[in-house]
Parts: C-alpha cells; structure tokens; sequence
C-alpha cells in the first residue's frame, strides 16, 4: 500500500512538473489578446496582426508603444521568429516591472535581446548592439542574423538565474544574473547610472516600438 501511494505521488509530481513545461501561446495569431502598450490597459492601434503576425505599422502615429505581455514571468524559456524592416531597429526586453507610475520606459528595468537590420541601422556598427547581442552587454557571434526580409527564430531561457539567449539556433549570450560578473557587466554599459536597470530578475515581455517596422511570429513561452 505505502508503495502505491508513493508511486501515485511520484507521478502526480511528475504530471504537474510537465504541465507547467507546456508550452502556451503569446500570439494567437488573430488579435492581439494577451498584450498591453505600457502604462495602457490594451495594445494600440499602430501594433496589427496580419497574416498570423504581430506588426508595428510606424505610419500610424496614433497607439504607438512599447508593448508587454499581461502575465508576469520568472523562470521561462521565450521563443518566437521575428523580422526587420530595412535599416530597422525594434528589441525583445524581459523582466520589465509594468509600472509606468515608476518607471517611464520598458528598458528602464528590463533586459533586451537586440533586434536589427545589422547591415542597415548604425547601431549594427556597434560592439553589443547587434542582432541577437544581450543589448549593450554581451557581444554574439558574427553572421548568425538573416538578411532582411528573413526569419529569424529567437529564444531566451532563463533557468534558475541562468540566462541564455539563442538566435537561429547559435548561441548569442550567456551569463548568470546578479552575480558580481552580471554586475560589472551593467557597471560597463550605458545602464551603469540606472538604480532599477535588471534588478529583478522576474517581470513581463515586451516587444519594442523604436519607431521601425518590425515582424514576430510564433510566440510561445513555458514556464520552467
């Protein structure tokens, strides 16, 4: 009997452990149901969804923003395919508290994973600005991000404060939070005056409107 229960218990853990692996969708490919511009309670009208994805149309001056996801995450691994106007900038920014009564800008307390026409904006001449780059804090490799017009498929994985993002399945960055080395990594960038800049390390998503036609498709995340 004392076997069976703990059997019984063994795969109840089990079951729950794998259901909060799921993987849930961001983007249903339809609306834009699960998402909000900071500092507003839903998504404005210059962010569509157009044949599955969500676009900033940057002609529309009304309803623009920085746009961020209801739910809160902690751990999670994020993936979603994204792409850029020519000489486009836009970012994909985690741990962002969604408070604009404190903060006035979504990469005031979140991290961004870069994205950007490498060969056509000038921050692609820029060490840590480049596509797939942990923005202003880590280098990736050369060559990993496709040509404009191109798909890229981007993932960031943060597993018990390690952080780790992929783009087109090479490695971009890699660095444990709020270790001395994560924080000498801030003292170096252009956040090192910031009191809030990655402090916490559980927050929204947020995709970013810098004023660029930008594509993202395939959002899904799981919680970890």
């Amino acid at each position: 009997m004392k076997y069976k229960m703990l059997t019984a218990l063994t795969l109840f853990v089990c079951l729950q452990v794998t259901a909060q692996k799921k993987w849930t969708p961001l983007l249903d490919g339809k609306t834009t149901n699960g998402w909000h511009t900071y500092g507003e309670k839903k998504v404005g009208a210059a962010w569509k969804v157009v044949d599955g994805s969500i676009t900033l149309d940057p002609t529309i001056k009304e309803g623009r923003g920085d746009i961020v996801t209801d739910e809160s995450y902690n751990d999670f691994q994020l993936e979603l395919e994204w792409k850029i106007a020519k000489n486009g900038n836009s970012g994909i920014i985690f741990f962002v508290q969604d408070d604009k009564t404190k903060f006035n800008y979504v990469w005031a307390t979140g991290a961004e994973m870069q994205v950007l026409d490498n060969d056509g904006h000038p921050d692609g001449k820029i060490i840590k600005h480049r596509a797939g780059n942990l923005y202003d804090l880590i280098a990736g490799p050369e060559g990993v991000a496709k040509p404009v017009g191109e798909w890229n498929k981007a993932t960031v994985t943060n597993e018990k404060g390690k952080l780790t993002l992929v783009l087109n399945g090479v490695v971009t960055a890699t660095t444990t939070l709020g270790d001395d080395s994560w924080k000498a990594l801030v003292k170096q960038s252009k956040f090192h005056d910031s009191n809030d800049f990655a402090k916490i390390f559980s927050g929204h998503i947020s995709l970013q409107d810098h004023g660029d036609a930008v594509w993202y498709r395939n959002i899904r995340i799981r919680k970890l």
